[in-house]
């Protein structure tokens, strides 16, 4: 019982650490999003995005699943680590080298000005300087010690965005970005180490590796799925439409997404080790599903509802932002496929950590082809909508998947999300009033803004008999 009341401890940690790191990095990127998408053209941020997914495409061939073995292990040995850390490095090194000789190739393909090709460079020794941290934080994640992980990415973000901020402004361009990536880097592998100090050592050991691979090759398989079905549909659609139509659907997608990012990716990376650590106690997890699910759509409902009412009159607010107008229907619809789609991931993430990665793999290849058909017919068809209308199709495959996670442990789902969900629509109902009244921008967003947050509060607990300060509070009870 002591181990258990640990870990809720350790978890409740890390996750606050993430949540806040997150919160943190989403003003400053906040910041630098506006003066970026200000500053700089469409056509320059579809650049950038392209070169995003160059290296994410990349990226997936690095590590074939081995790090995440180690996380997923109940005990490792230095076997385990030298293995991973020399045969992740060798295909770094292999990766990069045919990155480098690919420039011409990529640089002829997608049209790219000189600074696009020197963001590409710039991007490739961030990737290997990244693969350096990779051991340091395998051990704080086993550890769930995410808070100092959490540090290291403050540290580096702050880097990041401030860069990007101030030599925006300096018109660097889209050298911005290049420059600050490699701040970016070069910083966090002198913190990480610094937190996490672990000495490199060489060596591979086939017993280590054959059983690392067990697990590792499925769950990588799915990740390498998952680059066919983001990254590389990506680059398709940066050809096909241009860099300014990648532009439109990259700010829709990044908006649309922010709250997942910032929520669903943070309880993810907490809940994967702490599912891997009770993986023989179905009744516990059950328990987590139920009340992660709770809690996520308490959070992600309103916001998400209120972001969709309040976009247009913010875009409309801030100064040199009407170019993004265009890209607001593309926005809507990313946002109802983002708030379905975060159903699957904890369960994809609880198939991991009970060691049935085949079964997240099953539904990365359905929704890889999902993607690889229906991107193509409906952009030929309907354009920008295309890529958007294409994500709300597949993000209503979530029922699939807890129909699958149902047959592996207990837990209510309708029970866990649906007086949330109710007092989020009657928070958008009232919302969508208020915001009819036809106020002046500023006063609909602080309006809108204020008074929705108090019908959701008041709704939940004059409705549901849920107080809020109430459920803080239990979360914060380790007994």
């Amino acid at each position: 019982m002591d181990n258990i009341v640990h870990l809720k401890k350790k978890t409740v940690i890390s996750a606050l650490s993430l949540f806040f790191q997150s919160g943190y990095s989403a003003f400053l990127g906040l910041v630098a999003n506006l003066v970026v998408t200000i500053l700089l053209s469409p056509a320059i941020f579809g650049i950038y995005i392209t070169a995003l997914s160059i290296i994410s495409l990349f990226n997936y061939f690095s590590d074939i699943g081995l790090a995440a073995s180690l996380v997923q292990k109940k005990e490792i040995t230095d076997d385990d680590i030298r293995t991973t850390f020399t045969v992740q490095q060798l295909l770094i090194i292999i990766i990069i080298t045919v990155g480098f000789f690919a420039t011409s190739f990529i640089r002829q393909f997608y049209k790219l000005p000189t600074e696009g090709v020197q963001l590409y460079w710039a991007l490739l020794v961030a990737f290997f300087l990244s693969s350096l941290k990779t051991m340091p934080s395998i051990f704080l994640e086993r550890q769930v010690q995410f808070q100092k992980i959490v540090l290291v990415q403050i540290i580096e973000n702050t880097v990041f965005y401030l860069t990007v901020i101030i030599l925006a402004i300096l018109k660097f361009g889209l050298a911005s970005f290049t420059i600050a990536v490699l701040c970016r880097s070069v910083i966090g592998v002198i913190v990480i180490y610094s937190i996490s100090f672990w000495k490199p050592s060489v060596g591979i050991s086939r017993v280590s590796l054959k059983k690392l691979l067990t697990f590792g090759i499925p769950f990588q398989a799915s990740s390498f799925l998952a680059l066919f079905k983001d990254d590389l549909i990506t680059l398709y659609l940066g050809k096909v439409l241009g860099f300014t139509g990648l532009g439109y659907i990259g700010w829709a997608k990044k908006w649309a997404e922010a709250p997942i990012r910032i929520i669903m990716d943070n309880v993810s990376r907490v809940l994967f080790p702490v599912l891997a650590r009770l993986q023989h106690d179905k009744e516990k997890i059950g328990q987590l599903i139920e009340k992660n699910l709770y809690y996520q759509t308490m959070l992600l409902a309103p916001i998400m509802l209120g972001m969709i009412i309040l976009m247009k009159p913010f875009v409309q607010f801030i100064p040199r932002y009407a170019k993004w107008m265009p890209a607001l229907p593309l926005f809507y619809l990313m946002s109802i496929a983002a708030f379905l789609s975060s159903y699957s991931t904890p369960f994809t993430n609880l198939f991991n950590a009970l060691g049935e990665a085949k079964i997240s793999f099953f539904f990365m290849l359905f929704w890889t082809v999902i993607t690889w058909i229906l991107t193509p017919i409906l952009t030929k068809t309907y354009g920008f909508f295309g890529f958007p209308i294409t994500q709300v199709v597949l993000s209503l495959a979530f029922v699939l998947v807890l129909f699958q996670a149902k047959r592996l442990v207990n837990f209510r789902f309708w029970q866990s999300v649906y007086k949330t969900i109710i007092a989020s629509i009657f928070m958008g109902a009232i919302a969508l009033l208020i915001k009819s009244l036809n106020l002046p921008i500023a006063a609909t967003l602080v309006t809108v803004g204020v008074t929705g947050f108090i019908c959701y509060l008041s709704i939940l607990f004059f409705l549901f008999k849920i107080n809020v300060i109430s459920e803080i509070k239990s979360f914060f009870n380790y007994e």
